[in-house]
Order: C-alpha cells, then sequence, then structure tokens
C-alpha cells in the first residue's frame, strides 16, 4: 500500500511539472492550442505509457486513472493561457523544475517496475524511460535531436537516481525511504550538470 501511494504521489506531481514544460516548449515553437495540449500531454505521460506497456501493466495507468490526462491537459491550458507569466520566469527556476520532473519519474519508474517484479537492472532502465520518454517524444514530434542524447547529464542522472531506488529496496529499505534518496541524488545530480556543465564523452 506504502509503495503504490509513494508511485502514484511521484508520477502525478511529475506530470504537472512535466505537462508544464511540454506545453511551454509548444508554444515557443509556435503551435496552436490543440498543439499545446498534444505535447503537454505526451511529455507528461509518455514515459510512463512506454514504461507500463514494457512491464505489462496494461492499460496503462495513464488510460485507466483519469487523473493523468486531466492534470496533464488542465497545466497545459493554463500554461497556454498564462504564458507570458511563464515566460518571465527564471530560467534557473525552469530547470530546477525539470530536474524536480525528472527525478519524480525516475523514482516512480524504477518503484512500479519492481512492483511488477521486474529484474532490478531492468527496473532501472524503467526509471530512466519514465524520466526521459516524455521528452523524446515531444522532440521527435518537433523534428529535433532528442534532448536526452545531447544534453548535460540527463538520462544518467535519471538512471542513477532510478538505480538508488533499486539498491535502496534491495537492502531493505522502505519504500518511502528509497524513494526520496533516489530522488535526492537525481535531482542533486541533474542539477549540478547544468551548474558545472558536465557531459558525458562524445566525439567533437
Amino acid at each position: 500500500m506504502i509503495r503504490q501511494q509513494v508511485v502514484l504521489a511521484a508520477d502525478l506531481a511529475g506530470t504537472v511539472v512535466f505537462a508544464i514544460e511540454g506545453a511551454s516548449t509548444a508554444v515557443h515553437a509556435g503551435l496552436d492550442l490543440l498543439g499545446v495540449l498534444v505535447l503537454s500531454f505526451m511529455v507528461a505521460l509518455g514515459g510512463g505509457i512506454i514504461r507500463d506497456l514494457l512491464i505489462g501493466a496494461t492499460p496503462p495507468s495513464a488510460m485507466r486513472d483519469w487523473r493523468y490526462p486531466l492534470l496533464a491537459f488542465v497545466a497545459g491550458l493554463v500554461t497556454f493561457l498564462i504564458h507570458t507569466q511563464i515566460e518571465a520566469v527564471p530560467a534557473q527556476l525552469l530547470t530546477t523544475l525539470d530536474a524536480a520532473g525528472l527525478a519524480l519519474f525516475a523514482v516512480a519508474g524504477a518503484e512500479k517496475a519492481l512492483d511488477f517484479k521486474i529484474h532490478p537492472f531492468i527496473a532501472m532502465l524503467m526509471g530512466a524511460i519514465t524520466g526521459c520518454g516524455g521528452g523524446v517524444m515531444r522532440d521527435m514530434l518537433l523534428a529535433r535531436v532528442p534532448m536526452v542524447l545531447v544534453a548535460d547529464i540527463y538520462a544518467s542522472a535519471a538512471l542513477l537516481g532510478a538505480a538508488v531506488v533499486v539498491v535502496g529496496r534491495r537492502l531493505g529499505c522502505p519504500p518511502a525511504v528509497a524513494a526520496v534518496l533516489g530522488f535526492v541524488v537525481c535531482f542533486a545530480l541533474r542539477l549540478a550538470a547544468v551548474r558545472f556543465g558536465w557531459q558525458l564523452p562524445k566525439i567533437a
């Protein structure tokens, strides 16, 4: 029961954060209201839908629980209506919110995969997919290289956060404790990567 509450809370919070981000990206790309709502939905729920399909949790939570699409669409609509105020928000705050959304989804993805008795290593991957899947779908819809493949440490932060959750659970930590630890690690690493320009090695 506690595990389910942890996953649900992280999923819903991450949904709102990523829906706002998706809608903001759509507004900047010049999309109309429908486009804004589509991107808010895809960024907020795309990763979770992919995760659920891969672990056999069908229909996906986003299709079974009305709260997920409602939150995504409401957040997208509000962003569309007050986009000028959102554009005035400091970039550092937006980055912080994005890191929080990434960490929430990484934790929720790993926790849910473990609840479905998925192998620990695959559960780590499910955490990363949950955190990054929506962003990849957003970039594909906008015909650009997915940010997670070129940005400062992003998917790696989600993977590490999910790994902390999995290891914590294997060591017997309560689900809530493992989730908090995973969140802190992912969140801190993502912000540090942005602050100091950390990147994985790549060919110039």
